[in-house]
């Protein structure tokens, strides 16, 4: 399968997968909005959330798809599915242990992740209930994510891109299933997340199952540990840890330091965070997941000039989705608040501070989407060590910033910080690949990054004009009915990808012609 086509069908799923979860989350501010309870809520969210990042499709999975990967160009199916059994024996055992101990010990991890709760009795232990209810979650999530490793080995990229639309409906199904009969909705929520968790589990066994790729389970833990294969694969899973959880690490520095400026600050983050998601995990995610398999047998194979090539069109497929993308959510962010979430508890004020939190994000965009393009060639070649020496430098440079800024710009501080620790992160994958002879950017690419940025900008003052005009014609568009504001964003949205294509047309930054012939390839293939 081509890169192209992986980027696609697994970028494809991960789009209705935040559609979904753009509804999941419209609920939880018309039930939630952005106060006490939210607050509590979202931290017990994003706990589990965490080491699911960072143990399993961090660590873990950049650490095991390629050696998987590698297993099945070297070793074939059998020997391969034998490994898989091991490490994900090894994984449950040592994450059930993990849950158990932070089961016990909620209330001083509670401490830990939110000291701004430590004042207000009633929201700190609201927050260690929610997280007890929502930290299972953790170990099901990281059977899905080991899972969906396998599957991308196998270049299926379908079923895991759908597994979290399970999440997100699960999610919405719970605001009418549990919310009704709990004590707050956000105890009916933090349920409907544990058992979707299961669900999931359910979900990928049987694509597993349907390729002949069941996982058995082994109890001889000591003797799996003696495995070669099984040192080999947790020599790199420690790195890998602070090497592929970077992004997740920085966002739980800004929850600890954001839940110190004042209630509603940690879902005014949230919510901006979940839109930042939208690009983020349809290009970025998509990006990383389908090139770590795919650069890996190229690099298992020798063919370094194939391996080029395909690096060089990750970091363009980025760029290209990217940097419109970021331009359109800066000049679209109010609006797009205010439709999404200003409905019930959420209020105008909410939206506004939302939406600024947005834009500050937003800028970094890009360099998180290309880091996503460029991180895989380390885990490609095995290495997970020099990560996370980029990772140490980007979370001090997202700590200092956060001090600095948040005093006297609050959570659009904190969010600004972690849009300064991109840009940081981005010169050191570029410097460290060239340094390495791992992989240059070529003057040509350079080129072809400038056009799309110039696009991207040209766009945006087209749509921002659009905007102006339509506030001409209809006053404050966002004050009319919700259909109208609808079809008005709609509108928007075809006029900026509209400018964007005939720019790109006209600029050589997108070759029309090009992304025709590698979608007639996906037919023809699909046909087959």
């Amino acid at each position: 399968m081509s890169l192209f086509k992986s980027i696609v069908t697994f970028g494809g799923f991960t789009f209705i997968s935040r559609i979904t979860g753009f509804v999941r989350d419209m609920f939880l501010a018309n039930l939630l909005g952005a106060g006490m309870v939210s607050d509590a809520f979202f931290v017990s969210f994003k706990l589990p959330n965490l080491f699911r990042s960072l143990f399993a499709e961090g660590a873990f999975t950049s650490a095991f798809v390629p050696l998987f990967s590698q297993k099945l160009v070297s070793d074939g199916k059998k020997k391969s599915l034998f490994f898989a059994s091991q490490a994900i024996s090894v994984l449950v055992f040592f994450l059930l242990i993990f849950v158990i101990l932070f089961e016990i010990f909620m209330p001083y991890v509670v401490d830990v992740l939110a000291p701004g709760f430590v004042h207000d009795a009633g929201k700190m232990e609201l927050a260690t209930v929610l997280c007890r209810i929502t930290f299972p979650f953790l170990l099901f999530i990281s059977i899905v994510s080991f899972q969906a490793g396998i599957l991308n080995s196998f270049e299926k990229f379908a079923a895991p891109a759908a597994a979290p639309i399970i999440l997100n409906l699960g999610m919405i199904a719970s605001a009418f299933v549990f919310v009704p009969f709990t004590v707050t909705p956000a105890h009916g929520f933090a349920i409907g997340i544990t058992v979707a968790g299961f669900l999931e589990i359910i979900w990928l066994s049987y694509f597993l199952h349907k390729l002949q790729a069941p996982l058995k389970p082994y109890v001889h833990i000591g003797k799996i540990l003696h495995n070669p294969e099984i040192k080999t694969l947790f020599k790199r899973i420690a790195p890998g840890v602070v090497g592929a959880g970077i992004y997740q690490i920085n966002m739980v520095v800004d929850t600890i330091l954001v839940s110190l400026v004042g209630t509603g600050a940690i879902s005014w983050l949230y919510y901006a965070n979940r839109l930042q998601q939208l690009p983020l995990g349809v290009v970025g995610a998509a990006i990383s997941v389908a090139l770590l398999p795919i650069l890996s047998k190229q690099l298992k194979a020798g063919d370094l000039a194939q391996s080029t090539q395909t690096q060089n069109k990750a970091v363009e497929y980025g760029a290209l989705l990217s940097f419109p993308a970021a331009v359109m959510m800066i000049v679209l962010a109010h609006p797009v608040i205010n439709i999404l979430f200003e409905h019930g508890k959420f209020s105008s004020a909410d939206t506004l501070m939302t939406a600024k939190a947005v834009i500050a994000y937003s800028i970094g965009l890009p360099c998180y989407v290309m880091v996503k393009a460029l991180m895989p060639n380390f885990f490609a070649r095995g290495d997970t060590v020099t990560p996370v020496k980029y990772s140490a430098v980007v979370f001090l440079t997202n700590l200092c910033f956060n001090l600095l800024l948040m005093r006297s710009f609050g959570h659009v501080g904190i969010a600004t910080a972690t849009t300064i620790a991109a840009f940081v992160s981005l010169f050191q994958y570029i410097y460290g690949l060239k340094k390495r002879g791992f992989w240059s950017i070529s003057s040509a690419l350079v080129i072809q990054i400038i056009k799309i940025m110039v696009c991207s900008l040209l766009m945006g003052a087209a749509v921002y004009g659009a905007q102006y005009a339509l506030d001409e014609v209809f006053g404050n568009w966002l004050m009319l009915n919700v259909i109208i504001k609808l079809i008005i964003l709609g509108f928007l949205g075809i006029f900026g990808l509209a400018t964007f294509l005939i720019l790109a047309k006209i600029t050589g930054a997108l070759d029309i012609s090009e992304v025709l012939k590698l979608m007639y390839k996906k037919r023809g293939a699909n046909a087959k």
